[in-house]
């Protein structure tokens, strides 16, 4: 049975209970736990496991974009439910890693949903969402070039996190601020990816 999270803490915790109950986690098993009426912790899970040690994997900071930016879309279009292709929702990872991942993320959404709650609501309608959507899709654009570059690509994947977290928990001021951090990140991923002779992966790798 779907369980729509309403909180950081939910999230992780239903996350937690899928990895606990099988080998390998599918994509299509986190919508089926999540539900399908909700945007925001989608946006949330799929952006705060790129900060998590499974963003530093080759690949798996832009295949976490490309789930955020099917979401972004369905935003933008005002979907009444989301949908995701077969095959994406097929892909799965291995519980115990996810596991892993999922365990990293408790001290921090304890965190989030201490400092974020409902606020200021009138921000999280229905066109702020659409400027959220497009403020997505953009960010979602910067992490493919910025993979290649260390930790890059969690800069545009922590403000949509932001966006994901002010939607689930009905936070305008969340809201403003994740507007505010997306023109940052995007601003800073340009300024890094044309600046920068590194290279590397994505992803704050052990940084909780």
């Amino acid at each position: 049975m779907s369980h729509e999270p309403h909180s950081v803490e939910e999230a992780v915790e239903a996350i937690e209970d899928l990895a606990e109950k099988q080998d390998k986690v599918r994509i299509g098993d986190v919508v089926d736990e999540f539900g399908r009426r909700s945007y925001g912790p989608f946006l949330l899970i799929f952006a705060l496991l790129e900060l998590t040690p499974l963003g530093g994997i080759p690949g798996v900071p832009s295949f976490l974009a490309l789930m955020c930016a099917l979401v972004a879309v369905q935003m933008l279009l005002a979907g009444d439910h989301i949908w995701l292709p077969n095959w994406i929702e097929q892909r799965s990872v291995g519980a115990d890693k996810l596991n892993k991942s999922a365990h990293k993320l408790e001290g921090i959404a304890e965190k989030l949903d201490h400092w974020f709650h409902g606020r200021l609501k009138q921000f999280t309608s229905a066109p702020m969402q659409k400027v959220a959507a497009v403020m997505i899709l953009l960010l979602c654009l910067t992490v493919p070039p910025l993979e290649f570059l260390p930790f890059a690509s969690s800069a545009p994947m922590l403000a949509i996190a932001a966006f994901g977290l002010a939607l689930t928990v009905r936070d305008g001021l969340l809201m403003l601020i994740a507007t505010a951090l997306s023109v940052a990140a995007i601003g800073f991923g340009t300024y890094y990816y044309w600046n920068s002779n590194g290279s590397g992966g994505g992803g704050f790798l052990g940084i909780f």
